[in-house]
């Protein structure tokens, strides 16, 4: 049997196959833009003077904690250089994520951001362990600190981790891969001001334990943050439903539609860590509220849980019961 596809509709309205089989095919295409996001330009100086500021201030962090003797400065310096690379790994994502699709990659390369922020997790979570692992040892062996230059360096670095994470503030509300970066320049600002109470008290009072131990609660701090985004770039990665979203509410939703008499082959993951993409199968036994249905689905499903690309097939009930994307059929 041939295919004919009518390619013809208005600027604003998904487009829909003719009926191929009995059924009908809806396409959905809408770029996941919100308003509270950063434009591409906005993100590009962001992640820029964030990457410039940063790489400065682990340069002098690294120099003053091995001038120092101090773990907690050399430890932080670390943890700031990882963000540096996670900053690095966001940018390039993002560019990524932008370029148009090929014919090789025919949904562009979008889901990068979500193998960067992966990748960004496991990194600062095998650093973490590795500086765990030194502090431990610093605590049986503690070493000479000078105070004040930790204070000093440390209050640096809460200015410039702050500047950053406010930069990167507005883009991380829709975007996992940006708000990865954002939570770390926002947890090292509050782990710089951690830094700075500990220089001042090592300062007063000379004891020099307190460093590897500000150096362990950092880093337990540092790690609490980063297994959140750990496990939600797995899920990410392993296409499971987005957080927010629960799939018998969008079951639900689509089953409420007049006409539609069953939902079933019902797919919602995450094409970015921007963009919600969704495929159902739709059972609607009168052919003439195909056409309703298949707007009224995509328009719905975009409204309430914020779908960028939706893909939907109608079906009637003789197309449907064959279908072998129901329950229990196997291909």
């Amino acid at each position: 049997m041939t295919a004919t596809h009518d390619h013809r509709h208005a600027p604003g309205e998904p487009c829909s196959g003719a009926d191929h089989d009995h059924r009908r095919h809806g396409h959905d295409h809408h770029g996941h833009h919100h308003g509270h996001t950063l434009p591409p330009g906005g993100l590009d100086r962001a992640m820029a003077l964030g990457v410039a500021l940063n790489v400065a201030f682990v340069i002098v962090e690294i120099a003053a904690g091995l001038r120092s003797g101090s773990l907690a400065l050399v430890a932080d310096a670390g943890h700031n250089a990882g963000d540096v690379l996670g900053l690095l790994l966001a940018w390039g994502a993002s560019h990524l994520a932008r370029r148009p699709p090929s014919r090789r990659y025919t949904w562009g390369l979008r889901r990068s951001t979500i193998y960067a922020a992966l990748t960004n997790a496991v990194l600062l979570l095998t650093a973490c362990g590795g500086l765990l692992w030194e502090a431990g040892h610093r605590l049986r062996e503690p070493a000479p600190v000078a105070g004040w230059t930790v204070a000093a360096v440390a209050a640096a670095g809460v200015f410039i981790n702050g500047i950053t994470a406010m930069l990167l503030a507005r883009g991380a509300r829709g975007d996992a891969n940006v708000r990865g970066a954002y939570l770390h320049m926002a947890a090292d600002a509050a782990v710089s001001a951690g830094v700075v109470v500990a220089g001042g008290l090592i300062a007063v009072s000379g004891w020099n334990w307190i460093d590897p131990v500000v150096s362990i609660v950092v880093t337990l701090a540092v790690m609490i943050g980063t297994w959140d985004l750990f496990r939600e770039s797995v899920d990410l990665a392993l296409d499971a439903v987005p957080r927010g979203i629960e799939l018998e509410a969008v079951s639900a939703l689509l089953a409420a539609l007049p006409g539609v008499s069953e939902v079933h082959d019902l797919h919602v993951w995450n094409a970015s860590t921007s963009e919600i993409s969704l495929t159902a199968h739709l059972v609607v036994p009168d052919p003439r509220q195909h056409e309703a249905v298949l707007r009224r689905a995509s328009a719905d499903v975009r409204a309430r849980f914020g779908v960028a690309h939706t893909t939907i097939q109608i079906e009637d009930e003789d197309t449907g019961r064959e279908c072998v994307q129901r329950p229990g059929e196997t291909l």
